[in-house]
């Protein structure tokens, strides 16, 4: 059976969660967290400065 990609049960999210957890560690996941925030703040912001130029 073929399940959209964009769509994730509970289940698979836990399964995610667990996985990260055993992979990295408590300790590390709060660091990767805020590395994946900033990551995506300077992404946005590219785009911002992207889409002002196009103006």
């Amino acid at each position: 059976m073929v399940q959209c990609l964009g769509a994730f049960s509970p289940v698979t999210i836990g399964v995610i969660s667990l996985v990260v957890l055993l992979l990295f560690g408590a300790q590390k996941i709060p660091e990767l967290m805020r590395s994946l925030g900033s990551g995506l703040s300077q992404f946005k912001k590219g785009m911002r400065e992207v889409e002002s130029e196009k103006e």
